[in-house]
């Protein structure tokens, strides 16, 4: 791949994104207007803003702002079934003397009172706070930062990754010291949520059976809310969220479920996850549920330096081959027809890939797309055909994609996992001498569990694997990134344990890759 420029790659082919549908009041009215008129003020049981704020997508000039009225978080929420006008304001200083934009708008009975103010008008590359304000109560502050402008030359970019976080396994202790980083955005790469019912064993039990409802999903979303370390980084950063399966069911494809239940069952299912999800996630009108089907791979840009690729490998893919699992390939994992993202998808991410001006192109997404033998013995052949493992033509046509087209030095950021990867994205992954078309940083988990019998097998098999860098299967945390138009800087971020909640944090490892150099080296 030839040396890009990247201090010179300013592009005017950036379009103003037309999927913005109006905001604040207006987008509470046009989405109730049939409904139940609106409490101006209310009592309540309990102090509302039990679930904290939060923000996301953030564009030149708008963000996102979220909250949900819950006084009885755990219960259904506790709320009257009444819409409820919410007054917010956005300010220049954390004391929120400045105001710069304020409004109103509903917290909507039926979105089980949650608000989404897309706010416009705002400065691009610059801090904002933010409050709500529903009666006499104030919501906590948050805090948020608008991204530079579309063609705007960028020094740097300060962001981190993290996925998978399932409550039973341990406590949050590395959302606190990433709420501490010096980091100007979030990525969160799936598995906000997990659905099974309570298990033994851990610090903490989920608050139900197996989730099936969407009052189901609404009270397991509220659960993974209520943790003090998990809305501290909502309030501190804004995050680019997408998901992976555990937000409705463990290894779901499309509407196949795992258990093999009816599919128009699984489909309201899947509908109740989906609106749940919405309802807890700062996405834009854009991202409103219909039923069982939600957009939510979408591009965000952060100037000329990186444009987010987000995709979803869930709601298209097809069915997993050879009946899923840890195994050897069946014929079935070469499918031409296999995909997990669906062709309108995958033709979206090629256009967007060629239409990008950013010097690093990274594409977000949930399961590990380099291949991997788990077998130390190559004759054997053991792959987990849940990742990318198990849909060899539709991985083929990205790698050779990137070899062919070249676009500016493509990242791959992945979770899924629950361990710490590096990869050279090979143009033939059976040949060492191939050559390398892109990175891959896979991101252990915030707390969700890597068997430690694994461990030792996948330590053996790196050598079978000469593409793969580096493993860590011990520790949890998250992927701090730096990106500046001369390298890409990640450093895997540990804390000592999950089940101490003043667990220490330490960098585990840091890889560097080169503007023009795909693949990754380790720093020293």
């Amino acid at each position: 791949m030839d040396f890009i420029n990247c201090d010179r790659l300013l592009s005017n082919r950036y379009k103003r994104r037309s999927v913005l549908l109006g905001a604040g009041f207006f987008t509470g009215l046009a989405l109730t207007s049939q409904w139940e008129p609106a409490l101006a003020t209310s009592r309540f049981s309990s102090y509302p803003f039990t679930l904290g704020v939060a923000s996301g997508d953030p564009l030149p000039d708008s963000v996102v702002l979220w909250t949900r009225l819950a006084p009885d978080p755990l219960n259904g929420g506790g709320m009257p079934s009444r819409n409820v006008v919410v007054h917010w304001e956005v300010a220049l200083d954390e004391k929120m003397r400045k105001v710069v934009r304020r409004g109103k708008t509903l917290a909507i009975a039926d979105l089980a009172h949650s608000v989404h103010i897309d706010v416009q008008g705002l400065e691009s590359n610059r801090w904002y706070w933010y409050q709500f304000r529903v009666g006499n109560e104030l919501s906590p502050i948050g805090r948020t930062r608008t991204a530079p402008a579309f063609h705007s030359y960028i020094r740097q970019l300060n962001y981190a990754f993290v996925s998978c976080q399932d409550w039973q396994n341990g406590f949050y202790t590395a959302y606190r010291h990433l709420a501490e980083e010096d980091i100007e955005l979030v990525v969160h790469l799936g598995d906000y949520i997990y659905e099974y019912g309570p298990e033994t064993g851990g610090p903490r039990q989920h608050n139900s059976p197996e989730i099936m409802t969407l009052t189901d999903y609404r009270n397991r979303h509220a659960l993974y809310k209520t943790d003090p370390n998990l809305q501290a980084v909502h309030a501190a950063f804004p995050w680019i969220v997408t998901w992976d399966d555990h937000e409705v069911e463990n290894n779901y494809a499309n509407l196949i479920s795992e258990d093999n239940i009816n599919p128009e069952v699984f489909a309201q299912r899947r509908a109740n996850a989906y609106k749940a999800y919405y309802e807890h996630i700062p996405l834009r009108l854009s991202s409103f549920p219909n039923g069982a089907n939600l957009q939510l791979y979408r591009r965000l840009s952060y100037g000329n330096l990186a444009q987010f690729h987000v995709l979803d490998t869930r709601q298209y893919r097809t069915d997993q081959p050879c009946n899923d699992g840890l195994k050897p390939r069946c014929v079935q994992a070469f499918d031409a027809n296999a995909t997990m993202t669906g062709s309108l998808q995958e033709r979206w991410l090629f256009n967007g890939l060629d239409l990008s001006r950013a010097c690093w192109n990274i594409i977000a997404q949930q399961t590990m797309f380099a291949q991997f033998d788990f077998d130390a013995r190559p004759e054997i052949g053991l792959f987990n055909v849940d990742q990318w493992d198990g849909y060899v033509a539709a991985r083929n046509r990205i790698v050779n994609y990137l070899n062919y087209r070249r676009p500016s030095n493509p990242v791959v950021i992945t979770g899924d996992i629950h361990s710490s990867w590096v990869h050279d994205i090979k143009l033939d992954f059976n040949n060492p001498a191939s050559v390398t078309v892109a990175t891959e940083f896979v991101g252990t988990s915030i707390t969700s569990d890597f068997p430690t019998s694994f461990i030792a097998p996948v330590q053996a098999a790196l050598r079978t694997n000469p593409h793969t860098k580096f493993f860590d299967g011990a520790f949890r945390g998250y992927v701090r990134c730096q990106v500046t138009p001369k390298q890409w800087q990640s450093d895997y971020r540990a804390v000592s344990s999950i089940v101490d909640p003043n667990a220490s944090i330490s960098t585990l490892a840091s890889f560097v890759v080169q503007n023009g150099q795909p693949g990754a080296y380790r720093q020293a």
